[in-house]
């Protein structure tokens, strides 16, 4: 039987993530309090057995509506725990459905950290659809992802990439891209290629301050890492990664539609490999691939690049879902859509008319 606390200190709490197998950056204080600004409050939830560390969940809750008691609750890429075991799952499990009760929220949501594709994340699969837990229709995070091995040395990592991709590092080396670190003077200039980059995929950007608030508190606190390539002078591409323990997520990602035939995403991304492997990270999660690995899928190209660079496909069992009152969950998550969605076709259609 684990015991169950809530610490309320930003050490205690990394202190006891990091102490836990493959903790995540969406798991830290940092990314509970950046939250704080859409309305989700953080619970960092903490179980131990016989003194010893045994899993973790910082469980968000926010409240749909300020005067009245409903809300949702969330564990973005958690709880953190050995999976394997059934008996410690099972208990977690049991004291994040209850927490989501006496919060007022009537579900709550997880996306562990699970490889579908293992025997373990069909355990847990089938597990949690026992308890009454079902795949989530609103996969918040990516389900899948890409992860490069960082342990071999540089020049195995390059072997391991695809010739194309060793070229084009070389030819923006030649050419005269300059991948630079960056600081949070940069962000503006960051921002500004990454709405261009959105205006061009198709994906939404939300306003500076948001991102701001997020980026300039993992940068001081050394959770986050920007990096610039240039090309005389002029940045014309940049990412920003995360680290939390021994692993570097890729979450940002900016370009111009200037200087692409000089290759600066190639030599960028090396220059972000290079860097994770020096902070001391063993793993570099491309953060995102697709539902399915078939051409159709609109993340193919994406997930081409990724994998060019030596990144293997990693399938995990995404998002899950626990009512506890199934009436307000139909209504939220099946019933309102429906209805918003009629409401934005007679406006459109208003409007034609």
């Amino acid at each position: 039987m684990a015991d169950l606390t809530e610490i309320k200190t930003q050490t205690e709490w990394e202190a006891a993530l990091l102490a836990l197998p493959a903790p995540h950056i969406l798991q830290s204080w940092a990314w509970g309090e950046t939250k704080l600004q859409t309305g989700w409050r953080a619970r960092r939830l903490f179980w131990t057995i016989e003194g010893r560390p045994a899993a973790a969940a910082a469980l968000l809750v926010r409240r749909l509506w300020s005067r009245a008691p409903v809300a949702v609750a969330y564990v973005p890429k958690g709880p953190i725990l050995d999976w394997a075991d059934a008996g410690l799952a099972g208990q977690v499990l049991d004291d994040l459905e209850n927490a989501a009760r006496r919060a007022g929220a009537f579900f709550v949501k997880i996306d562990p950290d699970v490889r579908g594709d293992l025997e373990t994340g069909q355990t847990v699969a089938a597990m949690l659809m026992r308890r009454g837990w079902r795949p989530s229709a609103e996969q918040i995070q990516y389900s899948n992802t890409v992860v490069s091995d960082l342990a071999p040395s540089e020049e195995e990592l390059l072997a391991g990439m695809k010739p194309k991709w060793r070229y084009n590092i070389r030819l923006a080396e030649r050419r005269g891209v300059v991948v630079r670190d960056g600081s949070a003077a940069d962000l503006a200039a960051f921002y500004a290629m990454y709405v261009e980059t959105g205006q061009r995929d198709g994906f939404l950007v939300r306003p500076f301050a948001y991102y701001r608030a997020i980026w300039e508190r993992f940068l001081a606190e050394g959770l986050a890492h920007l990096l610039l390539a240039e090309v005389g002078g002029a940045p014309v591409a940049g990412l920003i990664l995360f680290r939390f323990g021994r692993t570097a997520w890729y979450f940002y990602g900016a370009s111009t539609s200037q200087s692409r035939e000089l290759m600066p995403n190639y030599a960028l991304q090396w220059a972000a490999l290079r860097w994770a492997k020096a902070a001391g990270c063993t793993r570099y999660d491309w953060w995102g691939a697709p539902g399915v690995l078939e051409e159709s899928d609109p993340m193919w190209g994406v997930f081409r690049f990724k994998q060019g660079f030596g990144g293997e496909f990693m399938p995990h069992i995404g998002a899950w879902d626990f009512a506890t009152n199934w009436v307000a969950y139909w209504a939220y998550t099946t019933a309102m859509p429906k209805v918003l969605s009629l409401m934005r076709r007679r406006h459109q259609q208003a409007a034609a008319d």
